[in-house]
This record gives C-alpha cells, sequence and structure tokens, in this order.
C-alpha cells in the first residue's frame, strides 16, 4: 500500500533503457512517489523545466554518457538536486571515489526493490546540497 506521506515527493529517472525505466517507475509509484521520467538529457532538461525534483535517479550511462556528466549538466539547471546513481561498476573502488562523484549517492547492482525503496529513502532523509 502506498505511503500518502510520500506524494508530495517528486523522483525525476534519468533512464535509457525502456525495461529498467518502467520497472523503477512501478517501484516508485507503487510506494507513492511522484514521477517523471526522461529517457535522454534532453527530456530530463524538460522536466527540470516543470519542476524542481526531491530526487534525481539515474544510471551509470544515459545513452552512451557517463552518468557523472549527465548529472552535473542538469545540477546548472536545478542546484543542490540530490541525486541517486543506480547500475553497474559502481561498485569497483576506484569508480567509487572518483571526484565527479562526489556529492552523489551510488549503489551498485545488485538490488531488491525493497533494497532500492530503502536507499531512496536514506537518500531523500538528507538535506539538499
Amino acid at each position: 500500500m502506498p505511503d500518502h506521506s510520500l506524494l508530495n515527493t517528486t523522483i525525476l529517472l534519468l533512464v535509457s533503457d525502456p525495461l529498467v525505466l518502467s520497472v523503477l517507475q512501478e517501484t516508485l509509484e507503487h510506494e507513492g512517489y511522484m514521477v517523471l521520467v526522461a529517457g535522454d538529457l534532453g527530456q530530463a532538461v524538460d522536466r527540470l523545466k516543470e519542476t524542481a525534483p526531491d530526487l534525481l535517479i539515474t544510471r551509470t550511462y544515459v545513452q552512451n554518457m557517463p552518468g557523472h556528466e549527465a548529472v552535473t549538466y542538469l545540477r546548472t539547471k536545478c542546484p543542490g538536486m540530490r541525486v541517486l546513481m543506480v547500475g553497474g561498476l559502481l561498485d569497483d573502488e576506484r569508480l567509487r571515489y572518483r571526484s565527479e562523484l562526489q556529492g552523489i549517492e551510488v549503489f551498485p547492482k545488485p538490488y531488491s526493490a525493497a533494497d532500492l525503496l530503502q536507499k531512496v529513502k536514506d537518500v531523500l532523509s538528507k538535506p539538499r546540497g
């Protein structure tokens, strides 16, 4: 059952893979989050013109662009936006501590829906940065 206290919490999903996008969207909406979707950087910019989301969730790569580069650009449109980067290669210690990832929460695969929802709650509990 959705948590109605989350109905005003907006999450922007920047995910180019349609299957991954739909699973993430369904999982978050089922929990009660308002979800905006973007399959590419241009769509994400358009969504940011509409609202300042509470959280951006993206993957390590979005249409052949490193996720941290997309985040850096999107933060010029929405400074202080919380970010959660999910996906592969984030468990590599060399990547986890790269300076480009400062201020970005990382969440490596594999994870369950429950794990993801807990991580989202944890990130949202932190102040905008």
